[in-house]
């Protein structure tokens, strides 16, 4: 059950926690550390740190810069930066002892390493998805996360928003009839095709060894660095894993789908055959379910979409067809249909990420791990699916999946993607 504070985040305005902090007793305060905070990372602490007795501790970041302008923006987020330790190396602010949970906001490379090293430190963990960088760094995060039965939440923030769940709600009433096929497309205008840039010295106050990691040595290039990585197969896997993973979870979930009997896809860099990124900016990649077909959509540099929304979810039914996206869902009727169903656009009534974090804080205290909104079983569970599209992309091939065995069944396809390569001295945790 949840706690009273955290029934109340979700009732009240932000400004209205205040009233209720003293109320929090000391053995329910959080403190907690940040690991990457150029991105993601910092918006989820800002989201964090809005649930009563709360309290940031630590950052760590490899970017000195990014760790200046961050400590300067505590002053305005009422933090007392005094009271915060900075990091460049995550391990350190694992050592830290006053620190209860860590939030991992790191490029996808580094999430396998350091959630298991975070949970081998006795923390909880609110990891960014997609949780891991390849299959079986998946398979590695559910083990540690079992043999050190830490809370582990990932970052897959629409599972805690309202009309998602109203929406699979409908589709459980069965009036959407027979449902054989399920679009998810997202096309992102904002984003464009990154150009040739020439490599460059490492900018100062970065660790650029740390930030590489396991991935392979190269010499420093921006367009490798900061936002842009996830365009590079080294440290992420593109539009599909960092998009893949939301939509393509709430597919499945609709559909109470598990794992695909076949994945094919295509694409390439058709808006700019002449960027250096190597995930495509465009593809499409088919999976084949054994009474539905699901179909992923993905562009960069085009913002127009299915529905006239630049992302979504099309579950398209004998009797109507339901859209769901972030701003709300609707159902639009089949006019072959003598049994139609409509229902008017629901709009979003709430904020995702506040009230993950809610759930994530509310489970700390609980330990009641069956409440949390993503745990690391089902958020692994859907960076595989999306991984499967990407390596179906890469391999050029039409995949068979083994259920059993938990692999493809052409094994070159096996011992050149299942697992990432680490380099420089690092090593695949191994979880005994």
């Amino acid at each position: 059950m949840l706690t009273a504070g955290t029934m109340l985040a979700g009732s009240f305005a932000n400004d209205v926690f205040a009233i209720f902090k003293n109320r929090i007793s000391p053995s329910d305060q959080l403190n907690v550390g940040v690991i990457g905070i150029n991105g993601m990372g910092w918006s989820d602490l800002k989201a964090i740190l809005k649930v009563p007795g709360v309290n940031l501790v630590a950052l760590c970041d490899i970017d000195n810069n990014v760790l200046d302008k961050r400590m300067a923006e505590l002053a305005g987020m009422k933090v007392d930066a005094t009271k915060v330790k900075r990091y460049n190396d995550h391990r350190a602010l694992l050592d830290n002892k006053d620190v209860d949970a860590v939030i991992i906001g790191t490029p996808d490379h580094w999430h396998c390493l350091q959630m298991v090293d975070a949970c081998q430190a006795g923390k909880d963990i609110y990891v960014e998805k997609p949780v891991g960088n390849s299959i079986t760094e998946c398979r590695v995060m559910m083990a540690a996360q079992k043999k050190y039965n830490r809370v582990v939440q990932a970052g897959q923030w629409q599972r805690s928003q309202q009309h998602f769940k109203d929406a699979v709600d409908y589709i459980g009433t069965g009036q959407l009839g027979r449902i054989r096929a399920v679009r998810v497309w997202c096309y992102v205008g904002w984003k464009k095709p990154i150009s040739v840039l020439a490599d460059s010295p490492v900018p100062a106050g970065v660790d650029y060894q740390r930030w590489l990691g396991p991935a392979k040595s190269r010499p420093f290039n921006a367009n490798r660095y900061h936002f842009t990585f996830r365009w590079f197969w080294d440290y992420a896997g593109g539009l599909m894993t960092d998009w893949g993973v939301h939509l393509l979870d709430y597919a499945l979930i609709g559909m109470k789908a598990t794992v695909p009997k076949s994945i094919s896809a295509m694409g390439g860099n058709f808006a700019d055959p002449s960027s250096p990124q190597e995930t495509p900016d465009t593809m499409t990649a088919l999976y084949q379910f054994n009474d539905f077909n699901l179909q992923w959509e993905h562009t960069i540099g085009i913002e127009g979409g299915m529905n006239k929304t630049s992302h979504g979810i099309a579950y398209i039914g004998e009797h109507g067809t339901l859209a769901l996206d972030r701003s709300g869902w609707e159902v639009m009727e089949e006019p072959k249909s003598d049994k139609k169903a409509k229902v008017e656009r629901r709009k979003q009534s709430d904020n995702g990420l506040d009230k993950h974090m809610e759930n994530f804080v509310s489970v700390i205290r609980s330990r009641k791990m069956q409440e949390l909104a993503c745990p690391i079983e089902e958020a692994s569970h859907i960076a595989v699916l999306s991984q499967m599209g990407n390596i179906a992309f890469r391999s050029g091939k039409k995949l068979d999946w083994d259920l059993q065995k938990g692999r493809f069944t052409d094994e070159s396809v096996n011992k050149k993607y299942l697992t990432a390569p680490y380099n420089n001295g690092y090593k695949l945790p191994v979880i005994g």
